[in-house]
């Protein structure tokens, strides 16, 4: 009995601190965008006499002056027309390699996959200065198109090992009933393993979608116009351009943080989903 109730006052006290370290943890990271948030609407004097303080005159001076002269509105155009090309491409693409590698039976699968996975080592830095020399060669330099594809290249890795993991537990039984009543490989990937892989495309859909609309430093070299830069680039020529205007900095950031909380809220359920169902699925 007494083992049991020491045993019960140590998980009470563990939750208890549990608790309170995510509480504080909680309001250690809100905290920030909290002040940036009322500080958008504070006046650059205010901000400088008093930087932690409430607005005491409210005003929108800083949003209008974001979309007249910081041309954000184009710039979140780009963002949302890059984010969406290149998800959808990523989506379509993993999943039809998940298909090729886990359905097929070819021994070379093997070896695809293990260069897929080395992709995950390639990181954006490491190959800048290549990417960039070669864009400006072949002409994809300051294009849209010269952004969609290294969005593209960086995405597929992860996305088709998470692909993989969950088109394997699709039931062979299925593709090869499929075969034998004639279906054609075309007809499989569409009517059965698109479609069973919603879960997965959701997942794949939203981390891919959030990283490149976050997304700063290939859209910074890879383009030269303001007409092709994303909402990121335009937010931080504001520091450079204006860096003493620190009301206008903030409206631009709480401009470009707010649809990332929208989309996260309404996608954090097919995140979480996909997660428990396809990308730990084996």
């Amino acid at each position: 009995m007494e083992k049991n109730k020491r045993a019960k006052k140590i998980s009470t006290g563990w939750t208890i601190f549990s608790y309170a370290f995510l509480v504080l943890f909680t309001l250690i990271t809100l905290m920030p965008m909290v002040w940036m948030f009322y500080s958008s609407f504070k006046l650059n004097g205010e901000i400088l006499i008093h930087p932690i303080a409430l607005p005491k005159e409210p005003t929108l001076a800083n949003y209008i002056k974001a979309f007249e002269y910081g041309n954000i509105f184009n710039a979140f155009s780009n963002s949302l027309f890059y984010s969406l090309v290149s998800t959808s491409l990523v989506v379509l693409l993993s999943l039809a390699a998940g298909f090729a590698l886990t359905k097929f039976g070819y021994r070379s699968c093997r070896i695809y996959m293990a260069l897929f996975t080395l992709g995950l080592l390639i990181t954006v830095n490491s190959v800048i200065t290549p990417l960039f020399i070669m864009e400006t060669n072949i002409g994809l330099y300051n294009t849209r198109l010269g952004v969609i594809l290294p969005y593209i290249a960086f995405g597929l890795p992860m996305a088709i090992m998470i692909a993989v993991s969950f088109i394997k537990g699709i039931p062979d039984a299925l593709v090869e009933a499929a075969i034998i009543d004639g279906a054609s490989y075309r007809y499989i990937f569409w009517k059965i393993i698109f479609m069973l892989s919603t879960p997965v495309i959701a997942t794949i859909a939203v981390l891919n979608f959030l990283n490149n609309w976050n997304e700063f430093l290939l859209v910074f070299t890879l383009t030269s116009g303001e007409n092709m830069r994303s909402l990121p680039v335009t937010i931080n020529s504001f520091a450079g351009r204006l860096n003493q205007d620190y009301g206008l900095q903030f409206s631009a950031l709480v401009i470009g943080t707010i649809p990332m909380f929208i989309f996260y809220i309404i996608a954090h359920n097919a995140l979480v989903t996909g997660f428990g169902e396809g990308a730990i699925k084996e």
